[in-house]
C-alpha cells in the first residue's frame, strides 16, 4: 500500500477501501486530500473488477471536516481561486454520490462538517458507539452549502435545519434516529459490522445494484444539473471571502469566541 494522504486498495473479492490518512490533522481536508478523493474514486470507476466501496479514515477520528487553517488560507485568494476550490470540493461529493458501485462510509470518533457530507453521500453509514457528528460550518462563519443537498435527502430538511444552525454535536445513536447512520456498533468492531452487509450486497447482481442505485438518486433529485452544481459552487466560494468567515476562522486559530457571540 502506497503511503499518501488518501490510500487506496482492492481485494481479490473487488471490495476498494479508500482511507484517509491524515491522523495528525483528525482527517481534516484540504485541497490535497480533495485531490487524491477525486483521483481514487476516478481510478475505481474505471476498474471493473470493483464491486463495493469502503470509506474510512485512520487515526482516532473519521474525518474532521475542512482544514480551518487551509479554509483561511483559500479565503485570502482571488475569486477565481476560490471558486475552483469549491468547485473540487463539490466534485468530490458529487463524484461520491454518483459512484455506480455500493458505497459504505464506516464512521468512528469524530464525524464533523464534511464528514457528515461523505456520510450523507454514501449508500450505507455504519458508526461505532463513539461516533460523534456535527454540521459545523455556520459557527466558523462559512456555510455546508454543498452538502446540504445530500444532509437533506439523509436526515430530512427538519433535522438540517436544527443541526446545521446550531452546529451542536450529536451521537451515533441521535444519528441514526434521524437517518444519516444505519447501523450501529461497538467501537472497534466496525470490520466485524460490515462483514454482513458486504456479503448481502455480494450476493445481488452488479447491474442490478447500480441500476437501483442510479434510479433511486434520479427519483430523490441528488443527480444534480449543472446549473443546480454551479450555484452550490459560486454561494459556497462566496461565503468562504467574507469578513464573518475571517473573524470566524480566526476565532478558531485564537482559541476564542467569535465577536458575533453575546453572553
Amino acid at each position: 500500500m502506497k503511503e499518501g494522504i488518501v490510500l487506496t486498495k482492492i481485494d481479490d473479492r473487488g471490495i476498494a477501501e479508500v482511507t484517509l490518512n491524515r491522523p495528525e490533522r483528525n482527517n481534516a481536508y484540504n485541497g490535497e486530500m480533495i485531490s487524491e478523493l477525486i483521483k481514487s474514486f476516478t481510478s475505481l470507476y474505471e476498474n471493473n473488477d470493483v464491486r463495493i466501496v469502503l470509506i474510512r479514515g485512520l487515526g482516532k477520528h473519521f474525518q474532521g471536516g475542512a482544514d480551518l487553517e487551509w479554509l483561511k488560507e483559500i479565503g485570502e485568494l482571488n475569486e477565481q481561486e476560490n471558486i475552483e476550490v469549491s468547485r473540487n470540493t463539490a466534485s468530490a461529493i458529487k463524484g461520491l454520490t454518483e459512484f455506480p458501485k455500493p458505497t459504505i462510509a464506516m464512521i468512528h470518533g469524530g464525524c464533523f462538517g464534511g464528514g457528515t457530507g461523505i456520510a450523507a453521500a454514501a449508500d450505507i453509514v455504519i458508526a461505532s458507539e463513539d461516533a460523534i457528528f456535527s454540521i459545523a460550518e455556520a459557527k466558523w462563519g462559512v456555510m455546508a452549502g454543498i452538502i446540504i443537498p445530500h444532509l437533506n435527502a439523509s436526515i430530512g430538511v427538519r433535522n438540517v435545519r436544527r443541526y446545521a444552525l446550531t452546529c451542536e454535536r450529536f451521537d451515533a445513536t441521535e444519528a441514526k434516529n434521524i437517518g444519516l447512520v444505519h447501523h450501529i456498533c461497538k467501537t472497534g468492531e466496525l470490520d466485524d459490522a460490515v462483514k454482513p452487509i458486504i456479503e448481502n450486497l455480494l450476493m445481488s447482481a452488479p447491474e442490478a445494484l447500480e441500476l437501483t442505485k442510479k434510479r433511486a438518486l434520479i427519483e430523490s433529485g441528488l443527480l444534480l444539473t449543472d446549473d443546480k452544481f454551479e450555484e452550490l459552487v459560486i454561494e459556497h466560494s462566496k461565503k468562504r471571502m467574507t469578513d464573518e468567515a475571517t473573524e470566524g476562522l480566526n476565532s478558531f486559530l485564537e482559541k476564542r469566541t467569535a465577536s458575533w457571540y453575546t453572553k
